[in-house]
């Protein structure tokens, strides 16, 4: 067994390098769901309700991949399994190109979800064993950074591609790229089966020999622990769909904004939650986990001011901007996930962090009929509710800051 601190830095670092070159065309396939969706329903024919369900059979395969995969990665290794998500959900972006129906549409919907629930607990696993724990927070937030600007390219070059003529699904081409890089993980990405974790005990077990890990989380003495993480997820995802999720209609239907202007509003807030990944990670290194509660409780403060202080576009930007530091708060859940439980259960434990869309995946159908009923503004503010619930769980639940942690 090797230790983790006896590898160079620069391995280390290109490890990590690599795992956010993953990490990137993660995001982007995730993403053509949103952003590519109104080309795929008019492409394919598809009816409003059937274009805005393919989020929800995507989030149902990212619900089942984060709950098996994370713990095939506790036991087969999490190189391996980044190997095996790579391959599958760029492979599933480009199987994209030839679908040509809606019923082909959910099976690699579905699919690619599966693959992509991976990657969040996958990544936790590799980079909370190859670095320390004060500098895992800083490099949470630039894993969530990396979402972020994926996000932004995908937007970006969508409109390059459409101003040049392009048909929308030369963007699924991205998915070559993770199916070409997989096997460099090899060459790149440390052996964690044979690597003891930063700061680690030799000999201490680095991967889940039971056959089903995700039972020791249910364990009596963190049972509880488990649920309310999984319901502080939820409550999140909950909250970034009810507001997030209908900004862009609530900008042009209720504020009557331009759909020229619409795209830079909305670019602000993910340029502030690529940001607010990098502050909270690193104030989290030094402060302690459970700090980003005050994000969560200052996104709840602002969602009241941008939905119902009349603010010219400037400052309405500058508060969009704003929200989007504070949301990303979140980014340090990575390694407090990793940090609450044994390392041989790090990816099994941040699966957590994806077991919370069931819940997110009622959004839609709670906000979409009460909107019709008493307008978009007051059940946007719904997500100001649930944010402050979650930073109530969140502060109740243990502090791994300060505490021996491997």
């Amino acid at each position: 067994m090797q230790r983790a601190e006896d590898i160079s830095q620069s391995r280390r670092i290109a490890a990590l390098v690599f795992l956010l070159i993953g990490y990137f065309f993660y995001a982007w396939s995730w993403n053509t769901v949103d952003i590519l969706r109104p080309y795929i329903k008019e492409d394919l024919g598809l009816t409003l309700t059937q274009s805005g369900s393919l989020y929800t059979v995507q989030a149902i395969g990212a619900i089942i991949g984060a709950v098996v995969m994370g713990q095939v990665a506790d036991i087969i290794g999490r190189r391996n399994a980044l190997v095996i998500a790579m391959v599958g959900y760029g492979g599933m972006l480009l199987s994209g190109l030839v679908v040509a129906d809606f019923t082909a549409l959910v099976g690699q919907r579905v699919l690619m979800g599966f693959f992509m629930g991976a990657m969040y607990p996958i990544a936790v696993g590799i980079y909370s064993g190859l670095f320390p724990a004060s500098k895992r927070g800083l490099i949470a937030g630039f894993v969530l950074g990396t979402y972020n600007v994926a996000v932004s390219a995908l937007g970006f070059l969508s409109a390059a591609a459409f101003r040049a003529g392009a048909d929308w699904k030369v963007l699924l081409w991205a998915g070559a790229v993770p199916v070409a890089l997989a096997l460099f993980a090899f060459l790149v990405v440390p052996d964690d089966r044979k690597l003891v974790p930063f700061g680690g005990p030799v000999g201490a077990s680095t991967t889940a020999t039971s056959k089903l890990p995700i039972a020791e989380l249910f364990r009596p003495g963190v049972a509880r622990q488990t649920l309310l993480l999984a319901t502080m997820s939820g409550l999140n995802f909950f909250a970034y769909q009810a507001f997030t999720g209908w900004a862009s209609t609530y900008l042009k239907t209720e504020r009557g904004i331009p759909d020229t202007v619409i795209g830079d509003v909305l670019g602000w807030q993910f340029i502030g939650a690529a940001l607010g990944g990098l502050i909270w990670g690193w104030i989290s290194d030094r402060l302690g986990r459970r700090v980003g509660a005050a994000g969560f409780i200052s996104a709840a403060a602002i969602i009241p001011v941008y939905l119902f202080v009349p603010l010219p576009l400037g400052l309405l930007e500058a508060v969009g901007f704003g929200y989007g530091v504070m949301l990303s708060a979140s980014a340090i859940w990575g390694p407090w996930l990793s940090e609450l439980y044994p390392p041989h259960l790090r990816s099994t434990a941040a699966s957590i962090y994806n077991w919370g869309r069931v819940i997110s995946m009622t959004a839609p159908l709670i906000t979409a009929p009460l909107a019709e009923a008493f307008g978009l503004g007051p059940v946007m503010a719904l997500a100001s509710v649930s944010f402050l619930l979650a930073a109530w769980i969140w502060l109740v639940l243990p502090e791994t800051a300060g505490r021996s942690v491997k």
